[in-house]
């Protein structure tokens, strides 16, 4: 697989990034610095890499890094999260910002990705974070979670076939879902009850920092 590292096609216009929501603060603390150089990364280095597309940036803070990092409020300190086809790093680097107590395994099977977070985790001096190279379903007997995270991966009869195997018991599934998560929960009811899961539970999280609140489908293992 290439590992050319040069440019997109089109490169960032800086002109274009969305300024810092003023809530922005509010959802990482004092960790806010490191939000912000992840959205460096993210408008520059992740546009350039093609991790990212440049259209992207008038909503960088409200549609990924916020609409990620507002999930971590569904977390406890002793997780061990696995963000499934981690790409950009979102949700995972996100969360791994705003919580910094809770371990993360970025799991990515592109190699162009994975150099790409590798940079970007040191870079921003993560402790809490590694990286793994591989399918999800590579990992089983390999890695155990507390719990999966996925955006923007596969649809959610999928995401519950990939993901149950590599969780402990009482493990759970928070995939970041759009408008159409009430036809993928109806189209995953044989994968619920095959996969011994309980029935959805759905968060609307975020609604006093976005003006679209980030919509979560949480699943757990019986």
């Amino acid at each position: 697989m290439s590992t050319d590292h040069s440019p997109a096609a089109e490169s960032p216009d800086l002109a274009q990034l969305e300024p810092e929501p003023a809530a922005a603060p509010a959802v990482f603390g004092d960790r806010i610095d490191l939000a912000r150089s992840f959205a460096h990364h993210l408008a520059t280095t992740g546009v350039e890499w093609g991790l990212l597309g440049p259209r992207e940036l008038p909503r960088l803070w409200t549609r990924h890094i916020l609409n990620c990092a507002v999930m971590a409020e569904l977390l406890d300190d002793a997780d061990v999260v696995g963000d499934i086809g981690s790409g950009a790093g979102l949700p995972g680097i996100a969360l791994a910002i705003a919580r910094p107590k809770v371990r993360f395994v970025l799991v990515e099977a592109m190699e162009r990705r994975v150099e790409w977070l590798q940079m970007v985790v040191a870079d921003l001096g993560l402790d809490n974070v590694r990286i793994v190279r591989a399918r999800v379903e590579e990992l089983v007997d390999e890695e155990i979670f507390t719990v999966a995270t996925a955006r923007a991966v596969k649809s959610l009869p999928v995401l519950i076939e990939w993901c149950t195997p590599v969780l402990g018991p009482d493990g759970r599934l928070l995939a970041i879902k759009g408008q159409s998560y009430a036809a993928e929960i109806q189209k995953a009811q044989k994968h619920i009850k095959r996969f011994r899961l309980t029935q959805p539970r759905v968060h609307s999280l975020g609604q006093d920092v976005l003006e679209v609140p980030t919509t979560v489908v949480e699943l757990q293992r019986r």
